[in-house]
């Protein structure tokens, strides 16, 4: 068992880079910048430079995994974000209602250029982004995978007669701050298992939940790993393998709808 992240948990390849040079070239000649984030991660999963970039532009802010995240906690992010100008949803990406609502909030917000309205669609890796897509074309267009880094290149799609999505690759910051962001949003899947120790990240979830959640019934990494069966010979725990099973489980639901963070918390901007 861990006490607490011995490295940071840090991710930016080469691609991350480039990727962003485009978004900021290609968001010139776009109405719409339509930002996909997991609603349980609603703060630590928005990339700040889209702020500095978007300009003008009309926004969209999608709230992802919302049936994995607590209800109250989306709909006040859905009211402060509202508050702050931008269209604000909650919506599961991957049904053809979900894409619907946001396509219609990018019909409302566009503003044709030669007869062609444009909206870039962006966000962290796994957030959402390409199953947003092919629900709002209505084919499976966009390479989805529960992984974080699939979509490596800018596409382009075509949402109606008159509109057009730009697909980009997950961004993240060049540098996550605070020990807190790093661990939850490897928690949610934003980051490949290798970039840090599942471990770690599990007993930091934990504290985490008995903080705030005193009474919490989930279990704890070891409790997890001997009701599971995951032993080695002799009787020693498999930790490593039990963790990531730990993690998926967080995400499948199992464990109950959670948001790390609400728009009320100190940290808030």
């Amino acid at each position: 068992m861990t006490t607490g992240l011995t490295r940071e948990v840090q991710w930016y390849p080469g691609h991350m880079a480039k990727a962003m040079r485009k978004i900021g070239e290609f968001v010139k000649v776009v109405d719409v910048i339509v930002e996909v984030a997991d609603a349980r991660v609603a703060r630590s999963g928005r990339n700040p430079s889209l702020d500095a970039i978007a300009g003008a532009r009309a926004r969209i802010v999608v709230l992802t995994r919302g049936d994995l995240a607590d209800p109250a906690i989306t709909k006040a992010w859905i009211q402060t974000l509202t508050e702050r100008g931008a269209v604000a949803l909650a919506i599961d990406a991957r049904s053809q209602h979900g894409g619907s609502r946001v396509a219609a909030a990018i019909a409302a917000a566009a503003r044709a250029r030669d007869g062609t309205s444009r909206a870039i669609v962006a966000g962290l890796p796994n957030s959402g982004k390409s199953s947003l897509i092919n629900a709002l074309i209505r084919r499976a267009a966009a390479k989805t995978e529960n992984r974080a880094g699939v979509t490596r290149q800018v596409q382009w799609f075509r949402m109606a007669p008159g509109i057009e999505l730009m697909d980009t690759p997950g961004v993240l910051v060049p540098k996550i701050a605070g020990k807190q962001a790093q661990w939850m949003l490897a928690m949610c899947g934003v980051l490949p298992h290798e970039r840090y120790d599942p471990e770690e990240i599990s007993d930091e979830f934990h504290r985490w939940l008995i903080a705030h959640r005193p009474r919490t019934r989930v279990p704890d990494l070891a409790t997890f790993a001997s009701a599971r069966g995951f032993m080695r010979r002799g009787g020693e725990i498999d930790y490593h393998n039990a963790a990531l099973s730990y993690l998926r489980a967080f995400n499948d639901g199992t464990f109950g709808r959670i948001s790390f963070e609400s728009p009320d918390d100190a940290k808030a901007a």
